[in-house]
């Protein structure tokens, strides 16, 4: 089993496991991102599996999901959490965001409303309670292993981060498809 391999089975299994800074050290050493040409590999749900983090909201834990959906086309993010399980799906934190490509490995996030979401309704309808964020300094997330599969990023205060992606959730869920792509 290679590096990566064995990264990614204990961030599905063993997320608390001691061997995964050294792993993500070892494999960000072989890859250079370039957002130039893969930036479309963001695209999608992701989970965070692990963080350097000591906030308890950067933890993996068992019974939450920290969620990022990211849509580089449209410049749109979105962090969520919610329980696991079916719960979940009930009411989540979320914090909406707006991304530039600021570099070859490196995205710019500039948050803008933070609050509650609801369920999604039959029409696709969810609702929301969110409010402004005053955002006060320039944040950024440094993309240092990115595939199909796989991102490795570390954020503007040092935390690194490992996401695994989620291909069974929809990123429509929460970035709805902007007018031009419905009507193609």
């Amino acid at each position: 089993m290679n590096s990566k391999e064995q990264l990614i089975e204990y961030l599905r299994l063993d997320p608390k496991n001691t061997q995964i800074p050294s792993l993500i050290t070892e494999i960000e050493s072989k890859q250079v991102v370039d957002l130039q040409s893969d930036v479309t590999l963001l695209k999608g749900v992701w989970e965070l599996r692990w963080s350097s983090s000591t906030q308890p909201w950067l933890k993996q834990a068992s019974w939450l999901e920290n969620l990022q959906a990211l849509d580089p086309d449209q410049q749109k993010g979105v962090n969520l959490l919610r329980l696991s399980g079916t719960v979940g799906s009930l009411a989540m934190i979320a914090v909406e965001a707006k991304l530039s490509v600021n570099s070859s490995n490196q995205i710019g996030v500039q948050f803008e409303r933070g609050g509650w979401l609801g369920p999604s309704l039959r029409n696709g309808w969810r609702p929301k309670i969110l409010s402004k964020i005053n955002q006060s300094f320039p944040a950024w997330l440094d993309i240092t292993f990115l595939d199909e599969t796989l991102r490795i990023c570390r954020g503007n205060a040092g935390t690194c981060f490992a996401l695994l992606k989620r291909p069974d959730l929809d990123i429509t869920d929460w970035i709805p498809a902007s007018p031009e792509k419905l009507s193609e």
